[in-house]
């Protein structure tokens, strides 16, 4: 698996996970730097979501402008925990996005179910499993969703990377890695396990 961690600017940790091979997941609502990494871009929501403000549209079409075209891949804008409500309004950016990056991930919500994305996933339109924690840990053990790319978000533990490998998850992200350093050896162990895992 891939993994991404939160865009840091402390060199220490860059170096740790420069060393290790991680991503940086770029946050809209964040600095717009990659420090020389393959990165992804997340859409600001859950910040968002985590200070009680709405989701800010113009620094999301920003951070796109900037790096859209050189990441990985895009978080659509969703609604956490937003379910059907989500998905509508990650339609209305759909088209807006295609010319601006080479892949969208549509962040599927508490609520939403697979047929819910048919005709919306392709090789250029894959899934990010977030929502709520319980939800998102019930969705990974019941292997619930299969896309092009599979993504999971706020991934900060051990057990949660066992469980992004169980799903046949690509990637995850989390933020441990960038702010405690010291954290890093442990999660990539597990990580690399996970990828062996995965090829047995």
């Amino acid at each position: 698996m891939i993994a991404y961690a939160s865009r840091t600017g402390t060199r220490r940790n860059l170096a740790a996970l420069r060393s290790a091979g991680w991503r940086l997941l770029v946050s809209a609502r964040g600095v717009l730097r990659n420090e020389g990494f393959r990165y992804a871009l997340d859409n600001g929501a859950w910040t968002a979501y985590q200070q009680g403000t709405p989701f800010d549209e113009g620094a999301f079409t920003k951070a796109v402008d900037l790096l859209g075209a050189g990441a990985d891949w895009v978080v659509a804008p969703d609604i956490v925990g937003g379910g059907a409500e989500s998905l509508a309004y990650t339609r209305s950016w759909m088209e807006w996005l295609r010319p601006r990056c080479s892949k969208i991930l549509i962040a599927v919500q508490d609520g939403m179910t697979p047929p819910d994305l048919d005709g919306l996933l392709s090789d250029r339109v894959g899934v990010a499993i977030g929502g709520t924690t319980e939800w998102k840990e019930h969705q990974l053990t019941r292997r619930a969703w299969r896309a092009s790319t599979l993504h999971v978000l706020r991934v900060n533990s051990i057990r949660r990377i066992n469980l992004c490998q169980y799903a046949g998850a690509d990637s995850f992200d989390g933020s441990s890695a960038s702010r405690y350093a010291v954290t890093l050896p442990k999660l990539d162990a597990a990580r690399r396990q996970a990828c062996l895992w995965g090829e047995s």
